[in-house]
């Protein structure tokens, strides 16, 4: 199967950035950490146990479908440093697990019990996943992830409200499956009362997220987020916040005009891959095509735009490769 194209549509802030393709960084394994400490290497990111606190690597890998797809320049940068800002904005909310960024792809955290649900928190009928609300309401389904919906919407409609649709987590390679907020309790994944305070965290966090969005010319659709326990068994929210890989983004100048001619909205994320996937029949079973060097470049292009456009500044790229860097900054922060 050829690699996977698709026409260069997303305008953005800086259409002349140089992205190294040359030597893409795809992740540190055991060996190269040099004794640092036990490495445990998920889809996108390696995870370095420091002891009481945990070293997250964020490397370019990309996941869509439950499968990694191939590398998208800058993307651990993005995410690391992106995370990072948003962190600082919702620490009024809840706390993070963030101690500190020790290398623009390394995050030093907390070690907290992350919880065994996704939670997603989506405005808007769209998606292409298996677990997305338009996915399942295409395919006739009307009562999803314990809610109905009425008949006769269309793809990319607000919703009336922000609503959370939570998924399992799936292990590497396994798809997440939709799950309601009643049977997460009934279940005993998360005690009720403890999911009450997620919940309310959650739609507090996105609403701050609308905001800042809609601040810097964006709509926050839809978003993932991961919540986890502290050793004292206070609500943490860990991994990554709003970043173009968690979450859904459009360019709200041109969202009315494109969807009343009936089109799809500018995406500025990694719906950019998924959409260019499922167009030549990929939606996560099989093997999946390479991802193809130009639509790599987009889609990271596309994750420039987000960054900048959200903090206010460019994001300075890192050397790579980023190995060496890495390992520098690891032993540096054990050192320290």
């Amino acid at each position: 199967m050829p690699p996977v194209e698709q026409p260069d549509e997303v305008e953005v802030v800086r259409p002349d950035f140089q992205l190294p393709l040359a030597q893409p960084f795809t992740g540190i394994e055991a060996a190269d950490v040099g004794g640092i400490g036990p490495v445990v290497r998920g889809k996108v990111r390696d995870i370095v146990d420091l002891g009481d606190r945990l070293a997250l690597i964020a490397t370019d890998r990309l996941s869509a479908f439950d499968r990694v797809l191939g590398t998208v320049p800058y993307r651990g940068q993005v995410l690391t440093q992106l995370s990072a800002w948003w962190f600082d904005r919702i620490a009024d909310l809840v706390p993070t697990h963030l101690v500190e960024v020790a290398d623009p792809n390394v995050t030093i955290a907390r070690k907290c019990r992350p919880l065994p649900v996704e939670v997603v928190v989506r405005s808007r009928l769209t998606g292409t996943t298996g677990t997305s609300l338009w996915t399942l309401y295409a395919a006739g389904a009307r009562h999803v992830y314990g809610m109905r919906f009425p008949d006769g919407m269309k793809k990319n409609d607000p919703l009336p409200r922000p609503i959370i649709t939570p998924t399992t987590k799936g292990s590497m390679g396994a798809h997440d499956r939709p799950i309601s907020e009643g049977d997460i309790v009934d279940s005993g994944l998360v005690e009720a009362r403890l999911w009450d305070e997620v919940r309310s965290i959650a739609l507090s966090v996105f609403e701050r997220g609308e905001q800042a969005a809609a601040e810097a010319g964006l709509v926050l659709v839809d978003t993932k987020y991961e919540f986890g326990l502290d050793p004292e068994g206070g609500v943490v929210i860990i991994d990554e916040v709003h970043t173009p890989d968690s979450s859904r983004f459009w360019r709200a100048a041109t969202v009315e005009e494109r969807l009343a001619a009936g089109g799809e909205p500018e995406n500025l994320d990694k719906e950019v891959v998924r959409i260019a996937f499922a167009a030549q029949g990929f939606v996560g079973e099989g093997d999946p095509p390479p991802l193809a060097t130009g639509l790599a470049v987009r889609t990271a292009r596309a994750y420039l735009e987000v960054f900048e456009v959200l903090t206010g500044r460019p994001l300075v790229p890192a050397a790579y490769p980023a190995t060496p860097r890495v390992v520098t900054a690891l032993r540096s922060y054990q050192r320290a």
